[in-house]
C-alpha cells in the first residue's frame, strides 16, 4: 500500500509558477513509478507528466512540455511538479499516482494508487 498527499496548489496569475508537491508513505516509493494527471471541470482526466522509477526516464503531455517539470527526490519520498508559464487553460485539480509498471505511463488505468489531488487555478 501507498499514501499519496499532494500539496502547492492555489490562485495564480497567468504565466506565473506553482510547485506542486506528493509525499509518498508506505511500500518502497523508489520502485514506483510516479504520475501527474489533472483533471478540469466538465472533462475527463488526463495524462500530465511521469517519471519512470526505473531509468529516470520523463515524459509530458505536448499541453505542459516545455513549461512543467516533474522531479523525484526518493531519499525523501516525494515527487515534484514544478510549472511554469502557466495558462488559465491549467486550471484543474492535480493528483499524483503511482505505479508499478515502467511503460504506457500515459495512461491513467496503469496506475495503482492517488491521491486526493490539489486545487491549481490559473487566473487570466
Amino acid at each position: 500500500q501507498v499514501q499519496l498527499v499532494e500539496s502547492g496548489g492555489g490562485l495564480v496569475q497567468a504565466g506565473g509558477s506553482l510547485r506542486l508537491s506528493c509525499a509518498a508513505s508506505g511500500r518502497t516509493f523508489s520502485g514506483y513509478s510516479m504520475g501527474w494527471f489533472r483533471q478540469a471541470p466538465g472533462k475527463e482526466r488526463e495524462f500530465v507528466s511521469a517519471i519512470n522509477w526505473s531509468s529516470g526516464m520523463t515524459y509530458y503531455a505536448d499541453s505542459v512540455a516545455g513549461r512543467f517539470t516533474i522531479s523525484r527526490d526518493n531519499a525523501k519520498n516525494m515527487v515534484y511538479l514544478q510549472m511554469n508559464s502557466l495558462k488559465p487553460e491549467d486550471t484543474a485539480v492535480y493528483s499524483c499516482a503511482a505505479a508499478r509498471i515502467v511503460t504506457a505511463l500515459r495512461s491513467s488505468s496503469r496506475y495503482d494508487y492517488w491521491g486526493q489531488g490539489t486545487q491549481v487555478t490559473v487566473s487570466s
